[in-house]
């Protein structure tokens, strides 16, 4: 018998009981499904045996650790119901990328993708549940593993292995079907009772429930650009070769990048040239509003902006929205009485508009400049007066927000929205988070510029997330274009300065878990030379050596 401390009170087990019959003991204390445990600190499956005194914390689905987990037990799901559907006729699955509250899945084979055939995978998914499958985890030597994927026909993750630096995988087998997945699933099929599939564009969308409600799949609303942006981004990874992680060590062994960072910085380029020929093209287009979540890479990609403007004739003017903050005493505070910087009332409108309307009726206006350090807006002589070729490029998070320029005439504005949107993978069923990517930007350049460690910018992280949950993402589809900042090879670039800072964080704080997470995601990289990366390559704005003040 063991003796496990829970919810303040002590009981014993036997020996082999396992976390989830523990779990089922308790479930009726929670609003949501237990998902995984804390055992004495450590996260264990649900399908773990007891084998020691210990003290249990429950993890439901409304916890992020134990979303990421439905997230990840859904897709296995959904591809063995695929493959016991279709047969020999599937050909490939891939999770390409997140797309709202649920994710896109691309498919190959000698088949159609119509409402029959979504009607029969979903049919075989709910069987499934009613079925209670078990999802087995084992430990497979490092060339059984090889093995296995081969025998599974994924290459992908055949390849990745063969960077990897332990000896042994974790593989897990849902009725006959071998798969690798990166993170903690769940026990059985029963507990994935919430999903939707549909058909989407040329493959399939499985709508999950959110965080926030784990029990309902809510309607999912249409994303077209931010879709297409990202369908861009992974037809251009497959033109290029590098789709997934193995493929990028590949050619780092083979090449060191060089000729794959001359490319992605020319697409890049190409891109922010064609939206500069779009504004030229817009004769009354005065305002080019930017804006994006935290670590887009806004500042370099404006700057180079402005560039590709005064190389087609045009005056940019770059301005930051901060400016505009009203002064510290006026600031709204949030429900913890902290001052709320990311809500759109923190920013003088009325001030803003009168001033942009001012500089589209020919008047000269004083810029103000915001302050930090005393909390205040000062007036330090930057006046500005719009000539036929002037424009004004503006930076901040409501640059998208319809309120914002309420008052400025609809054919003056244009509107970008850039965000860092992944589209490498780790391999076909494990997408890369682009929340991820923007972390680990975020974290490294925060420890250079401002001397942040590691622990206080993942504590900083889910406020950060909220803000841009109801200041940016909303809004998204109020773009006139969409510009993905992401590079292919950066993952390999911030590695070497981002895993310094993570072993920084020790295992008695809090943050340890998600250090530990993001560290064993950046062991599937090879690390690479920034020797060749141009000092105007919006990577620099977060490593360091940019041409532009960031």
């Amino acid at each position: 018998m063991y003796k496990v401390k829970v919810l303040d009170q002590v009981i014993e087990v036997e020996e082999g009981t396992t976390y989830e019959q523990l779990a089922e003991r308790f479930q009726e204390e929670y609003d949501h499904q237990i998902a995984l445990v804390f055992s004495d600190g450590k996260i264990k499956e649900l399908f773990k045996k007891i084998n020691k005194d210990c003290t249990v914390e429950f993890i439901t689905l409304e916890d992020s650790i134990g979303h990421k987990s439905y997230g990840r037990s859904a897709i296995m799901m959904f591809i063995k119901a695929a493959r016991d559907v279709l047969g020999e006729k599937l050909e490939d699955l891939k999770v390409e990328f997140a797309l709202g509250p649920g994710f896109y899945i691309s498919a190959r084979g000698k088949f159609e993708i119509d409402q029959k055939l979504v009607d029969a995978i979903e049919k075989r998914m709910r069987e499934m549940v009613e079925q209670k499958l078990p999802i087995w985890k084992k430990s497979y030597p490092l060339t059984e593993s090889v093995a296995i994927m081969h025998q599974e026909k994924m290459e992908d993750k055949a390849r990745l292995f063969r960077y990897r630096r332990s000896s042994s995988v974790n593989l897990y087998c849902l009725d006959g079907y071998y798969d690798y997945y990166y993170g903690y699933m769940l026990p059985n099929t029963s507990y994935i009772k919430y999903f939707q599939l549909i058909s989407y564009d040329e493959g399939f969308l499985l709508v999950l429930p959110t965080r926030q409600n784990p029990k309902k799949i809510e309607f999912v609303e249409p994303r077209e650009k931010l879709f297409h942006t990202m369908v861009e981004t992974s037809k251009w990874a497959h033109h290029i070769g590098i789709e997934d992680v193995g493929e990028l060590n590949d050619r780092i062994c083979e090449s060191g990048l060089r000729d794959v960072i001359l490319l992605q910085e020319a697409e890049q380029e190409r891109r922010i040239g064609e939206i500069a020929r779009q504004i030229k093209e817009r004769s009354h287009v005065k305002f080019v509003l930017i804006a994006g979540p935290s670590s887009s890479g806004k500042t370099s990609f404006a700057n180079r902006l402005c560039i590709q403007l005064r190389s087609l004739g045009k005056i940019p003017h770059l301005i930051s929205l901060d400016d505009y903050f009203k002064n510290r005493e006026d600031t709204p505070r949030d429900e913890k009485g902290d001052y709320d910087f990311e809500c759109l009332e923190a920013i003088d409108t009325d001030t803003f508009n009168r001033d942009m309307s001012d500089l589209l009726n020919g008047k000269r206006v004083e810029i103000p400049h915001f302050n930090f350090t005393v909390g205040k807006r000062e007036y330090n002589g930057n006046y500005q007066q719009l000539g036929p070729d002037d424009v004004l490029a503006m930076e901040g998070i409501h640059g998208l927000n319809p309120r914002m320029t309420e008052k400025l005439p609809n054919d003056s504005k244009f509107k970008i929205y850039i965000s860092a949107l992944t589209s490498l993978n780790v391999d076909d069923h494990n997408y890369i988070s682009t929340t991820d990517s923007r972390l680990l930007r975020r974290m490294v350049r925060d420890a250079r510029t401002r001397g942040a460690s590691a622990k206080r910018t993942i504590q900083m992280w889910p406020s950060v997330r909220r803000g841009e949950e109801r200041n940016i993402f909303p809004y998204q589809e109020e773009a006139d274009v969409m510009f993905n900042s992401v590079l292919i090879y950066e993952l390999a670039v911030l590695k070497q300065y981002a895993e310094p800072l993570l072993f920084s964080i020790r295992e008695d704080e809090p943050e340890f878990y998600e250090a530990k997470r993001l560290l064993k995601f950046l062991n599937y990289f090879l690390g690479m030379d920034t020797t060749s990366l141009p000092n105007n390559s919006i990577c620099r704005e977060f490593v360091g050596g940019s041409c532009f003040k960031v």
